[in-house]
């Protein structure tokens, strides 16, 4: 038994009309982060490197003698809560997105 094979012509590929600007009305659209953003940013990066500072410290100075200061309070409780309530702050500030209030234009 022999098998047909049928050959179609391909068509040719149509041009991307997903990112075609010459579709797209000349319309502003609002900024991707606004102000409040970019200051929540700036404050969760602030907490973030509070953080890290909190958490170092220099070393001992001779290292076979055990120092206690690895246990501080300030290492372990302190530190950890500045850096991930800047983490925190930081994706609030990346997701939050205010309500566009829409201008009302009056004809004069």
């Amino acid at each position: 038994m022999a098998q047909t094979i049928s050959v179609t012509k391909k068509e040719p590929l149509k041009p991307n009309t997903f990112n075609n600007k010459s579709n797209t009305k000349n319309e502003k659209r609002p900024p991707l982060f606004r102000k409040t953003n970019y200051i929540l940013m700036g404050v969760g990066l602030v907490a973030l490197i509070i953080g890290y500072i909190l958490l170092y410290a220099p070393g001992s100075p001779d290292p076979a003698v055990f120092d206690e200061s690895i246990f501080d309070t300030r290492r372990l409780n302190v530190a950890p809560i500045f850096m991930v309530s800047g983490l925190i702050i930081e994706i609030f500030a990346i997701m939050w997105h205010p309500k566009h209030e829409k201008e009302e234009s009056t004809a004069e």
